[in-house]
């Protein structure tokens, strides 16, 4: 069997995982070039995981190894036109998160998709393992009943240190703060098993560190069955956990982990009437890996079916996190589907603020 042909693009501290998941995957796949605008940095990533070929530009690359599959792995400022360029190149693309940084791009990318021969996939790993999706077919065949209430918090620590890198902690290339850029995985999981959000209310706060998004933020989320769960994101918290809870008519499932899980990490809680239940025999040993979400691409690619987590699929979370920080600016809650073209948040959640701010301070 031919080997697939992928490039890593950015050559940071993300990048191996990329590497070290393709080289567990069943289908031969061959990691044939690296890419980044430091020469020394993609030399050095290239030699140490024997990756014959480096380049500095994205163009030339796509030009040289005509890819299968690109994974960006770069600061999420150049990922839109990193997708865009790919995608026209007729490869598939796995982008880190967040995927971008506004709801004009992710309609961009859409089209895109619609035109091109690949997709582009955006790395929410936490939707692809074996717990989750057990706990997903649980919901879709409503063995749980309704979903009342629950908590999706990612409480994490980073020093001043880790946003003194130039493009961190700046709305115009990091595309948010603690919610977007460690919550969005817990958020994403959680919209990829209760996609019917109806309104958020949040509050934001810098109050930790000298940067200019949030590095704690708090809400509130209402699904149209009336279930309201809390959202929350840190990067001020020592005791470092992502926590999901979520309570159902029959169950309570919950899964406490840092930036993955595995089986053991699950916990199924049936209610006093339903203990004569047992729904929580997962089948699989699949943690939320990058190796396994890579899979399910393959799996896809070869079915010739569009992917999960794919841009439609992320259009759930990414229309959260932007009324989410709408909400948190206006200190107003903001419904689903209120954020059109003619918003300035619609353009990104810098543009929104710059806009608002204008508003209140002519």
């Amino acid at each position: 069997m031919t080997p697939l042909k992928s490039i890593i693009v950015g050559t940071g501290v993300i990048a191996p995982f990329h590497v070290a998941a393709l080289r567990q995957q069943a289908v031969p796949i061959d990691v044939v070039a690296a890419v980044d605008v430091d020469e020394q940095r993609r030399s050095s990533f290239a030699a140490e995981h024997g990756i014959d070929r480096h380049f500095g530009d994205l163009e030339e690359a796509l030009a040289a190894c005509q890819p299968d599959f690109v994974h960006l792995c770069t600061p999420p400022f150049t990922h839109t036109p990193h997708v865009l360029a790919s995608l026209e190149a007729g490869a598939w693309v796995l982008c880190e998160k967040p995927l971008c940084g506004s709801l004009a791009d992710l309609d961009a990318i859409e089209a895109a998709e619609t035109a091109a021969e690949g997709w582009c996939v955006s790395i929410c790993q936490w939707r692809f393992g074996s717990a989750a999706e057990h706990l997903r077919a649980l919901v879709k065949q409503n063995l749980l009943g309704r979903l009342l209430t629950g908590l999706c918090h990612t409480m994490f620590y980073r020093d001043q240190a880790y946003y003194d890198v130039g493009w961190r902690g700046r709305w115009e290339t990091e595309l948010g703060g603690a919610t977007t850029t460690n919550g969005i995985h817990a958020i994403d999981l959680l919209l990829s098993l209760h996609s019917d959000w109806q309104e958020v209310s949040a509050m934001t706060g810098t109050l930790n560190h000298a940067i200019e998004v949030e590095d704690v933020g708090m809400g509130m989320v209402r699904f149209d069955s009336g279930a309201i769960v809390s959202l929350g994101a840190s990067t001020v918290s020592p005791r470092q956990e992502t926590t999901i809870r979520l309570d159902y008519e029959d169950a309570t499932v919950e899964v406490a982990g840092l930036y993955g899980y595995d089986n053991d990490d699950w916990k199924f809680t049936p209610a006093p009437d339903r203990a004569d239940r047992n729904l929580w025999d997962i089948p699989g040993q699949d943690g939320g890996t990058h190796a396994a979400q890579i899979a399910a691409v393959l799996a896809a690619r070869a079915a010739g079916r569009r992917p999960e987590a794919s841009s439609a699929d992320l259009r759930p979370t990414l229309e959260l996190l932007t009324a989410f920080y709408k909400a948190a600016a206006t200190g107003m809650p903001v419904r689903r589907g209120a954020i059109g073209t003619d918003d300035p948040f619609y353009q990104g959640v810098a543009e929104g603020m710059r806009e608002l701010a204008a508003r209140l301070h002519p």
